[in-house]
């Protein structure tokens, strides 16, 4: 079976955000690179979860909406504290609305 391409965007922007963070300030890998994998990790987890449990299928399609609300507000704040110059995070953003369209359509046929 072929798999659903918000797998394969999702995994591609945790894959690019594992590579950005690594270039993050020290003061800030701690907290926000940390927080940004964080928040990668969980809309991956829920994605997954929504994929293997139909039976509450909507809460995990749910959860994983608010991750990648979550990872938005983040990558804008790196931005805005100068973290991402603006190639990255206009690269990232893309990458971010891909996901939402996927998600998006995926809860709307849930």
């Amino acid at each position: 079976m072929k798999e659903s391409p918000i797998f394969t965007r999702t995994h591609d922007l945790l894959f690019w955000l594992l590579q950005a963070t690594r270039k993050f300030p020290r003061d800030q890998r701690f907290v926000l690179a940390r927080r940004l994998q964080d928040q990668a990790f969980a809309l991956q987890d829920a994605l997954i979860a929504a994929s293997l449990d139909s039976r509450v299928r909507a809460q995990h399609l749910l959860c994983a909406d608010i991750q990648l609300t979550g990872l938005r507000k983040t990558l804008l704040l790196c931005h805005q504290m100068e973290i991402l110059a603006p190639g990255p995070y206009r690269h990232v953003s893309e990458m971010t609305a891909e996901v939402g369209r996927l998600l998006g359509a995926w809860r709307k046929a849930a």
